[in-house]
């Protein structure tokens, strides 16, 4: 597990909403770890692209359909 501590860091560096008050010269001790990570968790939490792209309604177009639309544009630009 990887550990990063960065003492007498300038709390200013740090995003607002993880700075502990509001005094701009206020100086902290970071410590970042990496986070367990749970194995059965994280492999239902891995989606494919296909299960992905089900989500959001995505459907996979022919060659044919692309060319089609493309030629659609095209003869729109030209009027």
């Amino acid at each position: 597990m990887n550990k990063i501590v960065r003492e007498n860091y300038p709390a200013s560096n740090l995003p607002e909403d993880l700075r502990p008050s509001s005094d701009p010269d206020a100086r902290v001790r970071v410590t970042i770890e990496d986070a367990p990570i749970d194995t059965e968790k994280k492999s239902e939490q891995v989606m494919t692209l296909e299960e992905i792209f089900s989500l959001t309604g995505f459907r996979r177009r022919t060659k044919e359909e692309i060319d089609e639309d493309v030629r659609r544009d095209r003869d729109e630009w030209d009027h």
